[in-house]
């Protein structure tokens, strides 16, 4: 079952933090879509007004411009709210590396206050983003909840670290959290723009305006790309699932498995251009390889993603050609 299926109470309400941004703008309006009420916080410092805009002439729809990282704000946001899906946080390894107290205060101290917010004012369930990233240095594939290594980035910590807040907020206070540990996740409003774009969109611009992309490192890299869709099934599932699943982190992937130097071929070809790809340097915080074990979430949130690469790839790109 997609989440277009998916029922809950017809008063209910969402509240999606971080909902200008690509993950946040596509989940307010799949919610919207189903006919519920969407608030929709965000401080803009990376998410974009026109994401939503189309959103706001929606009686059900409302933006509040407030920021995380102040406890007031996230108390008003949470009011009579049901389900909380937070998306607000800085991504991006790089920077990261770049500017490890913004990523504290944050994706550390911002998560906290909602969760603390969320749990004050009774939410039902608290889905919250977090990554791949946690599984940092451990070699195995597919990566596997409870196989964790040593995280590479100070992103990958606070990661590591809400997740731990999550399962504490589940056992001192009864909070019902579960962790979206996303697999590079892509589809349409994603920013192909800026030194920090995601692989994906910026090799899509690249080859539309004709610049030749660099590839960081050899190309043998590989990801499980994840289509936008599957997220948002997830996050929604994660919304009816059974309190006995929260507390814990789940894989969301594909459950695939792509080489860099093979997605950029693909796309290439997909946009009929013949362009050798430079070589740049490999990035420091990095994880080489990456392929989820979806069975968690599977079994436990009822997750069974309809799109696979080839099917959303398709579908990003046909997006692209339209808006950029």
């Amino acid at each position: 079952m997609g989440y277009k299926e998916l029922k809950f109470d017809e008063n209910a309400v969402f509240l999606v933090t971080g909902g200008a941004g690509f993950i946040g703008s596509n989940l307010c309006e799949a919610i919207l879509e189903m006919g519920y009420t969407v608030r929709c916080l965000d401080n803009l410092s990376t998410g974009k007004y026109e994401n939503i805009e189309a959103l706001t002439s929606n009686p059900k729809f409302t933006f509040i411009k407030g920021d995380i990282r102040e406890l007031d704000t996230c108390m008003d946001a949470t009011k009579g709210v049901d389900f909380v899906l937070n998306q607000a946080a800085w991504g991006s390894v790089p920077r990261s590396i770049e500017m490890p107290l913004l990523y504290e205060e944050i994706n550390i101290r911002g998560t906290l206050n909602m969760m603390e917010a969320s749990r004050q004012n009774g939410v039902k369930k608290f889905v919250y983003a977090s990554s791949s990233s946690v599984y940092g240095d451990h070699p195995v594939l597919p990566k596997k909840e409870g196989k964790e290594g040593k995280v590479l980035s100070p992103y990958a910590l606070t990661k590591k670290v809400d997740e731990e807040y999550g399962r504490l907020y589940k056992i001192l206070y009864g909070l019902d959290t579960y962790g979206m540990r996303y697999f590079n996740v892509f589809g349409r409003r994603q920013d192909p723009a800026g030194m920090y774009a995601a692989v994906i969109p910026k090799f899509i611009k690249q080859l539309m305006s004709g610049e030749v992309p660099t590839i960081n490192g050899d190309g043998r890299q590989s990801r499980d790309f994840t289509y936008i869709d599957n997220v948002i099934e997830a996050n929604l599932k994660a919304c009816l699932a059974p309190s006995e699943a929260a507390g814990e982190a789940f894989n969301i992937g594909a459950g695939g498995r792509e080489f860099l130097i093979d997605v950029y071929h693909d796309l290439c070809s997909a946009l009929g251009k013949e362009v050798e790809p430079h070589f740049g340097p490999e990035r420091a915080g990095d994880i080489r390889d990456s392929n989820a074990d979806i069975t968690k979430a599977k079994e436990l949130l009822g997750y069974d993603p309809e799109y696979d690469f080839a099917k959303g790839i398709n579908l990003a790109i046909d997006w692209y050609k339209e808006n950029l």
